[in-house]
């Protein structure tokens, strides 16, 4: 790594990480009788109705926002950052991620009078190309805090030797970021937090480029500097899609928060762990800390905190899946709240979590679900969408996914579900309507123009 250039830092990072899978303790088990389920969440909404409006401002007025951007989107095919994927046009414009979230926090600054500085952690994969769009936008500028923070790199490991991977065809690819975890150690090495603090802010707000709804939010802003806590987390209500995925306990020996992953799960505790009533809450990986509680949890762990290790099983070349196996060690955000005594938690509905992680979630984001206002808010009426499921061998690449929306995707107005089997392509003005379900033809098929496709497949002519 250091003949790669890498930092003492991001070395000092690996390590611990090798070192914990090295000797198994990635595999240590969050017991069910160890922990206390979360109950008694406050809302977003009873925050809203509780809090001094006019004092919110001067708490926002503290704030600064940063967004994790270090994702290529390889699962949709991407070879840039996920942030540059368009999401829906707005006044005649194609809006992509990042000019979303640029016109988010310019509208915040001209509506609240507010300077709320705007921080991407890049990855060295996504940071040439996300900066290029930040430094041409002419109405967007910022001095005294970086636009950037770099995250670190570290060797993909051979699941077979248990040593850093060669791959000659690509020597690029031998290298992977070390999950947002390592957030953390890159706010520490790059000077981030000493900016913040000499510019008068107090708060930071962290969430994913690939989720609009998490912007920000001088109502959370105000709540978190009322609780006094050092960390805070976005929880949102487990769904029935949710019960596979990590959630958030309280640790019986310590009292503290605790972000517990399915793969932390005993298989004897699986029944406990899906119970969405038991656990109702999830974490949004949207999170609000207090810089200078940071800076102190930083210092005495000398950059690098003790978060659970993450192993993640891939092959050497994501897009080849018959290339060398390898794993990739991460460590998750989150799971960060552990360490600090008195973290809190606010539940968000789901204005607050729109994330984009598949085509399938894309095709509702571009769809007439959502109206993009003009604040930058992705607007919709329910925010209860429909199940969608498109065949991933003709929708899963993005390019293939667009090559079969020519005229954009359909209607999901009076949609209930959407299940899409077989190569589709759709012609303009086609509306899906209650459980709308496509069989696959064994060729490729289409669907004409103004066309309403349902339960029974494309609706005849005579239909109603």
């Amino acid at each position: 790594m250091r003949k790669h250039g890498m930092t003492d830092m991001a070395i000092a990072q690996f390590r611990r990480l090798y070192e914990v899978w090295r000797n198994e303790e990635a595999s240590s088990w969050v017991r069910e009788d160890e922990v206390e389920p979360l109950v008694s969440v406050p809302s977003f909404h009873d925050v809203y109705e509780t809090i001094n409006h006019d004092k919110a401002v001067d708490a926002f007025a503290k704030t600064a926002f940063l967004k994790l951007n270090g994702g290529l989107g390889t699962s949709m095919g991407l070879d840039c950052a996920k942030s540059l994927l368009p999401v829906r046009r707005h006044k005649a414009r194609q809006m992509r991620f990042i000019d979303i979230i640029i016109g988010q926090v310019l509208t915040a600054r001209t509506r609240l009078g507010v300077d709320l500085p705007l921080t991407l952690m890049n990855s060295f994969r996504t940071s040439k190309d996300t900066m290029k769009v930040l430094q041409t936008n002419k109405k967007f500028h910022q001095e005294d805090i970086p636009m950037e923070i770099i995250q670190h790199q570290e060797p993909k490991i051979s699941a077979e030797t248990g040593m850093p991977v060669s791959f000659p065809a690509n020597p690029e690819l031998e290298w992977c970021p070390p999950g947002h975890g390592d957030l953390f150690s890159t706010i520490w090495e790059s000077g981030l937090l000493d900016a913040l603090e000499a510019q008068g802010f107090k708060y930071l707000f962290i969430s994913n480029s690939d989720n609009l709804g998490a912007r920000p939010s001088r109502t959370l802003a105000q709540h978190f500097e009322n609780t006094g806590a050092p960390f805070m987390i976005e929880v949102a209500k487990r769904t029935p899609a949710d019960h596979k995925g990590g959630h958030i306990v309280r640790d019986k020996a310590t009292g503290r928060l605790m972000l517990r992953e399915m793969s932390q799960v005993h298989p004897d505790d699986k029944d406990d762990a899906q119970n969405i009533d038991k656990h109702p809450y999830f974490n949004t990986n949207s999170i609000w800390v207090r810089i200078d509680a940071l800076k102190a949890k930083l210092a005495s762990y000398d950059g690098v905190l003790p978060l659970p290790v993450i192993r993640n099983k891939k092959t050497v070349d994501p897009t080849d899946p018959t290339s060398e196996p390898v794993i990739q060690l991460e460590t998750a955000m989150g799971a960060a709240v552990s360490l600090f005594d008195g973290a809190t938690c606010v539940c968000v509905d789901r204005m607050r979590f729109l994330p984009v992680k598949t085509t399938d979630d894309l095709f509702i984001m571009r769809s007439d679900r959502f109206h993009l206002t003009d604040q930058y808010e992705m607007e919709d009426g329910n925010y209860i969408f429909p199940d969608v499921h498109l065949d991933a061998r003709y929708y899963k690449n993005i390019h293939d996914f667009d090559a079969r929306f020519p005229y954009g995707v359909p209607s999901l107005a009076a949609a209930k579900s959407v299940d899409i089997d077989g190569d589709w392509t759709f012609g303009r003005d086609v509306m899906l309507f209650s459980d709308a379900r496509l069989e696959d033809q064994g060729e490729p098929s289409y669907v004409p123009n103004g066309e309403y496709v349902g339960p029974q497949g494309v609706e005849p002519d005579d239909w109603v």
